[in-house]
């Protein structure tokens, strides 16, 4: 499936496309945490001058070990930044598990939502099912709190992809149709650096029914765990990830590094064409 709908946008996924995390929160794992409105809007400006073609907007951290926040605190993080993205020209995503969020952020103007936990939490479902935006389903093993502390599976690629399926099934008889619906195996999230090798080995079998496949393995532990080297020099790791990652069927790449990533999507299609 090449064209995802997205409130109202509908966007050609032939090429991937880059999709920028914008941190509203004080204590991101990659050091760009950032919890004013202002910094928040120069760090999305930076990103689309650099290529970005999706803005993710996140008021809660979901590192490992990072600690919830309020909802209306949450709320009072996004809902601004949003509102004052709103003449972007370019889908904006909220990352968020809160079905207040999720309602709030669709009526100021996001046109997607990202839900680490897969729309699982008592009232997700109902706030997007009926709405015109495009859903990211997650896979997570455990809460962000605890799901690095001894993540373990029998087989995770066969364990996520049975996930997912089950997640879609219930979107499905939910009424959400499968072009506003993007799949993510969930790299770092109780995953090992194992796992996440395995996974994307094996990203294709993620392509369940055809769906795009959003990665985000941008600054993470993986990339230091096989460098040894420190979140801010992960760079040129996460690009070399990305390339991997497109190579192996990825269509949507979430990054806090936009410039490169950019390059590397240029020097893809340019393989791609010839």
């Amino acid at each position: 499936m090449t064209i995802l709908k997205a409130g109202s946008f509908e966007l050609d996924l032939t090429t991937p496309r880059i999709m920028a995390i914008i941190n509203v929160t004080r204590d991101s794992f990659s050091g760009d945490g950032r919890i004013s409105t202002d910094a928040a809007l120069r760090a999305a400006e930076r990103a689309l001058e650099d290529g970005a073609e999706i803005l993710d907007i996140g008021g809660e951290s979901s590192r490992p070990g990072a600690l919830p926040v309020s909802e209306q605190e949450e709320l009072d993080r996004v809902i601004p930044v949003v509102e004052a993205l709103g003449g972007a020209g370019i889908p904006l995503s909220i990352d968020t598990v809160k079905p207040a969020v999720m309602r709030e952020s669709i009526r100021a103007g996001a046109a997607i939502i990202n839900d680490i936990a897969g729309f699982r939490m008592p009232g997700a479902l109902e706030a997007v099912a009926n709405t015109n935006a495009a859903l990211c389903v997650m896979h997570m093993q455990g809460e962000p709190q605890t799901m690095q502390q001894a993540p373990a599976y029998q087989d995770v690629v066969t364990e996520v992809v049975d996930f997912l399926a089950e997640r879609l099934k219930v979107l499905g008889e939910a009424g959400v149709p499968p072009e506003r619906l993007i799949l993510d195996p969930g790299f770092g999230f109780g995953k090992t650096l194992e796992h996440n090798l395995a996974m994307l080995n094996a990203l294709e079998r993620f392509r369940i029914d055809g769906l795009p496949v959003l990665v985000g393995m941008s600054r993470k532990t993986m990339l230091g765990a096989i460098t040894g080297r420190p979140v801010g020099e992960r760079v040129v790791a996460g690009a070399a990830a990305a390339l991997v990652a497109m190579q192996n069927g990825a269509r949507i790449i979430r990054t806090h590094d936009v410039a490169p990533t950019r390059d590397v999507i240029r020097l893809w299609a340019a393989l791609v064409r010839d």
